[in-house]
């Protein structure tokens, strides 16, 4: 068998890709339209949004930079309708900017850690097999996993065990963790592994799948800050929609899903104060919901692609400007 690596459309199935394409195309259908993917990863929602829209200009955001070159190579047929950005995605403001654009008619969030990053065993991103304690999406960035359960008290471990991973035993594991770093530096993932093992009753490591599941989740989040980036990104996303633009954002765990769920329920509801006789136009709602609760991938899909089976899709539509502003691009800008 060869050594050589699989080409990257062959590396990644793309989550619910047809109900992505469909949800953003009415945003899209318009003469040269705008299009942000925040979560580029290896370029298959890319790819197939710049084949279906062959009019568009797609600028693609990841902060990791082996994913940027690895999406920017696929993509290099489309030629500058195809604009790669080394960004974290709660800067899609500035990511469209950078391309000559102050709007957007499309966004796609697919959040949580991609298959590239899963697979490539020294990311330490996967509990499945032993690697360094990493877990960084950027690798230029400073703090890795390793440092985190290195430095960080018990009560901090305990918090973002609790808070991030939503693991039930999180005081245990924090003790452990504090436990076995005073006899020897933890610096693999195996060696984590353990130390879940040891901290987690038997009878509860394997309700919820692998017992470090929601240890390594919350881990990479605290490294990556995932939410608080979320939380930022999510309502700048909103604001650089055009009106008749769409936002499509697929979750993988509730924390996220909790945080689009909010912004897009605030942004689609009356802000008009209770008694009001006449709703002014500016009390009106910004955005139309257009999922009702989720959607999830079908059983067929989910064989296909079995790390799509937690995912959970919402979308929405910009159905009004803020005080008339509509504009899509800076006068002047090319495409």
């Amino acid at each position: 068998m060869s050594d050589a690596p699989r080409p990257t459309s062959q590396r990644h199935v793309p989550v619910l890709l047809e109900q992505c394409i469909e949800l953003l195309a009415p945003g899209l259908e318009r003469e040269h339209p705008v299009a942000v993917d925040a979560t580029l990863g290896m370029g298959g929602h890319s790819e197939a949004i710049l084949q279906r829209f062959p009019d568009i200009t797609l600028i693609g955001v990841d902060r990791d930079p082996a994913a940027l070159e690895l999406a920017t190579a696929r993509l290099d047929p489309f030629g500058d309708r195809f604009r790669p950005v080394h960004m974290t995605y709660d800067r899609i403001p500035e990511a469209l900017e950078s391309a000559g654009f102050d709007h957007a008619d499309g966004i796609l969030f697919d959040l949580g850690v991609s298959s590239m990053q899963l697979d490539e065993r020294e990311r330490g991103f996967a509990y499945s097999y032993d690697a360094p304690l990493d877990m960084r999406m950027d690798s230029t960035a400073p703090l890795t996993a390793r440092e985190v359960l290195s430095t960080y008290s018990e009560n901090d471990l305990r918090r973002i065990l609790r808070d991030w991973g939503e693991e039930l035993f999180a005081g245990r594991i924090a003790r452990a963790v504090v436990a076995a770093r005073s006899e020897h530096e933890l610096t693999t993932t195996g060696q984590l592994v353990e130390v879940v093992r040891s901290a987690v009753p038997m009878a509860a490591q394997h309700k919820k799948g692998h017992p470090a599941k929601q240890t390594f989740q919350a881990l990479r989040i605290e490294v990556n800050q995932e939410l608080d980036v979320l939380n930022r990104a999510v309502p700048r996303a909103l604001d650089a929609l055009s009106v008749g633009g769409r936002v499509v954002a697929m979750s993988y765990h509730s924390l996220e899903d909790k945080i689009v769920k909010r912004e897009l329920a605030a942004r689609s509801v009356s802000t008009a104060p209770k008694g009001l006789p006449v709703e002014l136009e500016e009390h009106k709602p910004t955005f139309k919901v257009l999922t009702r609760g989720t959607h999830t991938p079908t059983p067929r899909e989910i064989e296909a692609n079995p790390r799509a089976a937690s995912a959970r899709l919402r979308a929405a539509e910009r159905i009004r400007g803020d005080h008339g502003r509509v504009g899509r691009r800076r006068s002047g800008a090319s495409v």
